[in-house]
């Protein structure tokens, strides 16, 4: 029996724990990353990448204009090596190769093909430059929309700087070439383009990279007359590889489970929202609304009271009235007015009458008598009862009252 009691606990037992972890597991709150929070840099052996590229290069300098346009392209080709800091900033370094077709002022010089004259008096010269380029790159649409890892188009400008060795090609006497020679000309250049890249796959992205080069002026090789700074522009199909690590992480931020069913709290939020609403309007229509100019009753200066029946003023009373004399001639400039009741519950009327009369005139003397100029004092009777109580409160009907004249 004992042993049937301890496994029936220890089910019990088991069963509850099991359907409270079940409802602990349905509330847990999970940790997502989320790009929109920033992102955290990686280490330096993370987001390398090679490009290859290959295009043609269209060269402009003063002489150049006498040359047709479609016999000034040449090709050019380049490979890079980079890395990417952050979303936005990266850097890459590589060797650029490039030929230029410009003329000359004479022939027979190095660079021009005996006998090759063109219309208006130049001599066709050919050159080729290669050399090392690096290049600082700015991820624009990373920067200006958010760093997305599936993003397929991506804008990257970049600015660099590097140095040429300049080739020229050469020729013998009857006019054969004679292949391509050292001549002995370092060259620097500034350059800034626009790579458009396509993502194809998370390894590889197609590019098009439009650039323009600025280059410093071909030193007078041979007396060819071309020293002068001038410039190229490139397109460039490429394809680059990406090295693991490709993507970058975002900060890691919980996200908290909503309850199953949530009308019931949106019912309650609408209501709350309409409520704050209704009294938001009341606020307003409460500041909104003229402010009532009360005027306080500060009630009667002093009162005087009788007992049943007495009009002549008690000794103590003579003290009081005295009192509100010294009080009344401190303030030169009020008036007061002096009322005198009587209760109606007990004598007649014409008792209570006389007893008005006779105790509002025995104050008045009495202030008089004190230095009061009479001016300032108006006796008056009221047949209504003083404090309106009920027959209990009788003894307090029995007075006079003096109060400021408004």
């Amino acid at each position: 029996m004992k042993k049937a009691t301890l496994l029936a606990c220890a089910c019990a037992i088991a069963f509850g724990a099991q359907s409270l972890i079940a409802q602990e597991n349905a509330q847990e709150v999970t940790y997502v990353s989320d790009p929109t929070q920033g992102v955290l840099l990686n280490r330096m052996r993370d987001n390398w990448f090679i490009t290859a590229e290959g295009g043609a290069s269209f060269y402009f300098a003063h002489k150049s204009i006498h040359r047709d346009a479609a016999d000034r392209f040449t090709p050019a080709a380049s490979i890079y090596a980079g890395k990417w800091f952050s979303p936005v900033f990266g850097g890459r370094f590589g060797v650029n190769f490039m030929g230029l077709k410009g003329l000359g002022n004479s022939d027979g010089w190095i660079g021009t093909r005996p006998g090759e004259y063109h219309p208006d008096g130049y001599s066709k010269m050919r050159f080729n430059e290669v050399g090392p380029v690096f290049d600082l790159m700015v991820n624009l649409t990373n920067w200006w929309c958010g760093y997305k890892p599936n993003r397929v188009y991506n804008a990257v400008f970049y600015v660099g700087a590097g140095g040429y060795f300049t080739m020229e090609k050469t020729f013998k006497a009857n006019g054969e070439s004679d292949g391509w020679k050292n001549a002995h000309d370092a060259i620097l250049n500034v350059r800034a383009g626009l790579i458009n890249s396509f993502n194809v796959s998370k390894q590889v992205a197609l590019s098009l990279d439009l650039r323009w080069t600025g280059l410093e002026g071909i030193q007078n090789i041979g007396g060819a007359g071309w020293n002068e700074d001038y410039m190229a522009f490139q397109a460039y199909l490429g394809v680059t590889y990406l090295f693991k690590q490709r993507d970058w992480k975002a900060p890691v931020v919980p996200v908290c489970p909503e309850p199953e069913n949530c009308d019931a709290l949106r019912a309650r939020l609408a209501a709350a929202d309409a409520r704050i609403a209704d009294l938001e309007a009341q606020l307003r229509d409460c500041l909104n609304r003229p402010v009532e100019t009360k005027v306080e009753n500060n009630g009667p200066v002093a009162t005087v009271y009788y007992p049943i029946g007495v009009s002549r003023l008690s000794r103590e009373n003579t003290r009081v009235v005295t009192a509100i004399a010294e009080v009344m001639k401190a303030n030169p400039d009020t008036k007061y007015v002096l009322t005198g009741w009587a209760d109606n519950y007990t004598g007649s009327d014409n008792v209570n009458k006389r007893l008005r009369k006779a105790r509002v005139e025995g104050v008045q003397k009495l202030l008089i008598k004190n230095g009061v100029e009479e001016s300032r004092l108006t006796a008056t009777t009221n047949d209504g009862n003083l404090s309106d109580l009920g027959e209990k409160c009788v003894a307090i009907d029995r007075a006079v009252t003096i109060e400021e004249a408004n």
